[in-house]
C-alpha cells in the first residue's frame, strides 16, 4: 500500500480528524502524520497532502514532486526555497468559496445595518434610530475575482447592494464595473462605502492598503479584510478611524494568531475583532478534492494546476 504523508501544523484534535478524513476517502493508501515516519521514509514520499506545514518538518522531504494544501491560502510555502521545485496545488472547493461568500454578506450587513453603533448606544442606554440607507444606496467594493471574490461578488448582487470590483488584471464580471491596476484603485477606493478584502497575499499585493490608499476611501467608509493582515497598514487603519474618517473595520487575519491578548486591536471600539473564522475549510468536502486529485496521479500520473511561483497564486 502506498503512503502519503500528512504535514500539518495544527491542533491535536484538527490533525486526528483530517487524517480520519482522508484514509477514509483514499483507502487506498495510508495516509500518516509526518512525524510518525522515520527518514527512509521521507525519502520516499513523492507527494504530501499539507496544512500550514513547518519549514523544519518539511525539510526532512527532499524528493516530493508536489503537495496538495488544504487551505486556500498557500503564500508561506510559495516563498520558502525548498519548495521552489515542488509543484504546490491550493484547495479549490467550491463549498469554500460559498463559505467565504455567505462570511462577507453577514459582515456586510453586520456594517450596512450600523450594528456596531447600535451595540455602543445600547451600552450607553440610548434609545437613537439611525436613518435607514437602502442596499442599492450602499457601494460595496471587493478587491480580489477569483473563485472566493467572484462568489461574494455575486452575493452581494443578489442582496441588492451596488458592487465594485478590484484585481490586477482587467475581467469581465456580467453587472459589474471592474477596476484593475494600481493606477485605477483610487477611482474605485473613493466611491466605497464599504471595502471588502479577499486579495492572496503576494508581492504585489503586500502593504496595497497602505495610510495613503486608505485615506483615499470615501469618508465614513468601513473595511472587512477577509485576505491576509500583511496588504493591510493597521496603524495606518486605526489612525483613520480615530479620526473618524473611517467609520468601522472588521479584521478576521493577523500578523500573529492567536492575537495576543494585550494587542490593542482588541479594545479599539471602532475594530470587530474575529478568531480567523470568515473561511474554513471543511473536511468532508476538502476531503473529496483531495481524493480526485491523488487518485488521478496514481493512477495515471497526472499533477493538477499549481501555484504561479512569480504571481503567487
Amino acid at each position: 500500500m502506498s503512503m502519503i504523508p500528512f504535514i500539518a501544523n495544527i491542533s491535536p484534535q484538527e490533525k486526528n480528524h483530517w487524517l480520519e478524513r482522508l484514509n477514509n476517502v483514499l483507502p487506498e493508501v495510508s495516509v500518516i502524520a509526518s512525524d510518525e515516519l522515520d527518514d527512509d521514509q521521507c525519502e520516499t514520499a513523492r507527494v504530501a497532502i499539507v496544512a500550514n506545514p513547518a519549514p523544519t518538518e518539511l525539510q526532512r522531504f527532499t524528493r516530493l514532486i508536489w503537495v496538495q494544501s488544504l487551505w486556500a491560502g498557500v503564500e508561506q510555502m510559495v516563498e520558502l526555497p525548498l519548495l521552489k521545485d515542488v509543484t504546490i496545488v491550493k484547495m479549490a472547493d467550491p463549498e469554500l468559496a460559498a463559505t467565504m461568500a455567505e462570511a462577507v454578506l453577514t459582515w456586510t450587513l453586520y456594517l450596512h445595518r450600523n450594528i456596531p453603533l447600535y451595540r455602543q448606544l445600547q451600552q450607553q442606554h440610548l434609545w437613537r434610530p439611525m436613518e435607514y440607507v437602502a442596499a442599492r444606496d450602499r457601494t460595496v467594493s471587493v478587491l480580489g475575482t477569483g473563485a472566493l471574490g467572484t462568489a461574494a461578488i455575486h452575493r452581494l448582487q443578489i442582496m441588492g447592494f451596488k458592487v465594485l470590483a478590484w484585481s490586477r488584471s482587467a475581467k469581465n464580471i456580467a453587472g459589474i464595473h471592474h477596476f484593475h491596476g494600481v493606477g485605477q484603485l483610487p477611482e474605485l477606493l473613493a466611491q466605497t462605502d464599504i471595502l471588502v478584502s479577499l486579495l492572496p497575499l503576494t508581492p504585489s499585493t503586500t502593504g496595497l492598503m497602505n495610510q495613503e490608499r486608505l485615506a483615499q476611501l470615501k469618508s465614513g467608509a468601513s473595511v472587512i479584510n477577509f485576505s491576509r493582515s500583511r496588504i493591510f497598514d493597521y496603524q495606518a487603519l486605526m489612525l483613520l478611524l480615530e479620526q473618524h474618517q473611517l467609520q468601522h473595520a472588521v479584521l478576521d487575519v493577523f500578523d500573529q494568531e492567536p492575537l495576543n491578548s494585550d494587542d490593542p486591536l482588541w479594545e479599539h471600539p471602532s475594530i470587530t475583532v474575529l478568531p480567523h473564522i470568515s473561511g474554513p475549510t471543511s473536511p468532508e468536502t476538502a476531503s473529496l478534492i483531495v481524493q480526485t486529485n491523488i487518485r488521478n496521479y496514481l493512477t495515471d500520473g497526472i499533477i493538477p494546476g499549481g501555484v504561479n511561483k512569480h504571481t503567487g497564486y
